[in-house]
């Protein structure tokens, strides 16, 4: 697979496969393209070259299908500042078209530390908040494949040990994950290291 940007190629020949209880960190230099590709990944970019499989299928005939097992999760937060963190959680299933109720919600929420800050405003919660917010999707949403673009930004020490442990749970379960993170993820199961500065 590879992508040019401005005449510049960020990646190219680039080989990359996740399967079930393996955890696949992106590595590089900043601009080196990691978001790009996790877009790419996400299906929200088209690649220069190469081309997405899912289950060893081309994903022009199964994006559906791929989409309905996936999870991605953005650098910035994408939470709506005026809404409640429940609310946002009810906004992002209707977004995708889930269905969800709120003891789901309250119980996702309480999974990432946020019990008791179910009603207050996002715009009034701290920026590690607003991220916990989000990453309760991963407890809401079960989806076989993570893709997550900097999950660990702006997360306290108690969070990042319960996100790294939701990590290698996931794996442990038979999940995958794709990732970018400057965080030192500890391995406890499966974790496989690419370059984008080495594919390039």
């Amino acid at each position: 697979m590879a992508c040019e940007r401005d005449d510049r190629w960020l990646f190219r020949g680039l080989d990359l496969s996740v399967g079930p209880g393996e955890i696949v960190r992106v590595e590089g230099p900043n601009g080196s393209g990691k978001t790009t590709l996790l877009k790419i990944l996400a299906g929200q970019l088209a690649p220069q070259a190469g081309e997405l499989a899912w289950g060893e299928r081309p994903l022009r005939r199964v994006r559906t299908e791929y989409l309905a097992n996936l999870l991605y999760l953005g650098h910035a937060p994408g939470v709506k500042t005026a809404l409640t963190a429940l609310e946002n959680l009810a906004w992002y299933q209707a977004l995708h078209g889930e269905r969800g109720d709120t003891a789901s919600r309250l119980t996702a929420l309480a999974a990432l530390g946020l019990r008791g800050f179910e009603d207050v405003p996002a715009a009034q919660l701290s920026a590690g908040q607003q991220r916990r917010i989000a990453l309760s999707r991963l407890e809401l949403t079960p989806r076989p494949l993570w893709i997550l673009d900097e999950p660990f930004t702006a997360i306290d020490r108690e969070g990042v040990a319960a996100l790294e442990a939701r990590l290698w749970a996931h794996a442990a379960a038979g999940g995958g994950v794709i990732l970018t993170t400057h965080h030192a993820l500890p391995g406890h199961g499966t974790l496989r290291r690419v370059s984008l500065g080495e594919a390039a």
